[in-house]
């Protein structure tokens, strides 16, 4: 796996970003392309596919189980659906690398085929909680087996006759959600989620796109069992979560000017917009329009005074994926800013507020965890060597900390950047970043 390669980022201090930059296309939307595109009746062309490792191995593991996938050519890829039964038995198990996104969507869509599958991936997913998805496909009689603790790997019992169920979420979550939701596609009845606040709806725009109906009431997202995706074709926006890193980083820096093309601005995704401006950011939405159901524009940010916030918890699940970097944001504004109702971020590739809040403390910023949280002092940062523990998100934050910081920067362990951003450096190299690779 990648990930066992340690990559270095080295950062020399200060610089400024300028320029148009286009970030790579949004992850969640690209792992639902390839999953329901496998699914559907026709072919579904896709573009600006994002060709990191967790998408790819979305697109292996549906290959795997003899769907004929061409590409990925530049962000081109086309898929010639099987149909809804049409899937077979993969060969070995689905070895799903670092994508949490991969193994809980795909729990739900497999929970209801004929065939017996395993899933694995790297160190990092097989440590990650998979109870979430497990316990409530099998109040809807899937046979799931998985490690002690209840992590992958997840051995999935083929023949299972599903049945809808009406679920309440007990925390939010857009994979939980989409899980249930795309067993509800092999159950018999009514599959009704209640979310306890609003996540990413990319599933049930994806759904509506191929053509499924799906009803949306609120909180509550419901459908019936055995119909039909048609194919259809897809463009893929580029992802806010990497267009997030530029935000932050043009906010900080002085004489910054960048402008992010075609980025998706879906409602469930835009709180770090929201709480950038909240912290005072120059920050300009452009050029709004709709592209395959999904809302896209044209973002723009200018060095900004940003000042320390309550982060409003409402905003949380829709920015949980950009507080790596909002954090560093949070270390380059006047005062003090805190986070609460954010639990769910102890979970993801690393513990990120923990590993956040290390990094920080060794660049000279005052940063005190909270269970469900933090507390960020603003400050001088300086030159440092800080872990990723082989999070993506957490390398690229750091990264963009440099541009604040008074002396080097050295991160390890970033190999997984290429998980959700391939061509990371050399994007932010031409930005204005100071960065290298060793």
């Amino acid at each position: 796996m990648f990930s066992e390669i340690n990559v270095r980022f080295c950062l020399k201090p200060g610089g400024s970003l300028n320029g148009q930059i286009r970030v790579p296309g949004d992850k969640s939307i690209s792992h639902r392309s390839i999953m329901l595109g496998s699914l559907a009746e026709g072919v579904t062309h896709i573009s600006g596919f994002l060709e990191g490792d967790d998408s790819l191995a979305t697109l292996k593991a549906f290959r795997a189980m003899g769907v004929q996938i061409e590409g990925p050519d530049n962000g081109k890829v086309v898929v010639h659906g099987v149909g809804m039964l049409g899937l077979q038995s993969p060969a070995a198990a689905l070895d799903l690398g670092n994508s949490g996104t991969s193994i809980r969507l795909m729990s739900g869509l497999l929970a209801g085929q004929s065939f017996d599958v395993e899933m694995v991936g790297d160190a990092s997913l097989s440590k990650r909680p998979m109870r979430r998805v497990t316990d409530p496909l099998a109040l809807m009689g899937a046979k799931i087996d998985s490690a002690e603790g209840g992590t992958p790997p997840l051995h999935l019992h083929g023949g299972s006759q599903l049945k809808g169920i009406d679920y309440t979420l007990p925390m939010a979550s857009a994979q939980v959600k989409s899980c249930v939701l795309l067993a509800g596609l092999y159950a018999e009845g009514q599959t009704r989620v209640t979310e306890p606040a609003p996540t990413r709806d990319h599933t049930e725009r994806m759904l509506q796109g191929f053509g499924y109906a799906i009803e949306r009431d609120g909180a509550t997202a419901t459908l019936s069992g055995g119909g039909v995706l048609k194919a259809t074709d897809i463009d893929v926006p580029a992802d806010i979560s990497s267009a997030a890193f530029f935000m932050v980083g043009a906010a900080i820096a002085e004489n910054s000017n960048v402008l992010l093309e075609h980025v998706g601005i879906n409602p469930t995704r835009t709180g770090v917009i929201d709480i950038l401006r909240l912290m005072g950011a120059e920050l300009e939405v452009t050029n709004e329009r709709v592209v395959g159901g999904e809302p896209v524009a044209d973002i723009r940010v200018a060095s900004s005074k940003l000042k320390g916030i309550q982060i409003p918890e409402e905003l949380v699940p829709l920015a949980i994926d950009e507080f790596p970097a909002l954090f560093v944001a949070a270390a380059c504004a006047e005062g003090e800013t805190v986070l609460t109702g954010a639990e769910e971020l102890r979970v993801k590739e690393s513990d990120r507020i923990q590993v956040m809040a290390d990094g920080l403390i060794k660049m000279g910023i005052k940063a005190e965890p909270t269970p469900g949280g933090v507390v960020i002092q603003g400050g001088s940062m300086r030159g440092a060597e800080v872990d990723s523990h082989g999070d993506h998100r957490i390398a690229m934050s750091f990264a963009m900390a440099a541009l604040k910081a008074s002396g080097s920067v050295v991160i390890n362990d970033c190999a997984n950047v290429n998980t959700s951003f391939p061509g990371f450096v050399s994007l932010a190299s031409q930005a204005g970043l100071n960065i290298s690779t060793k």
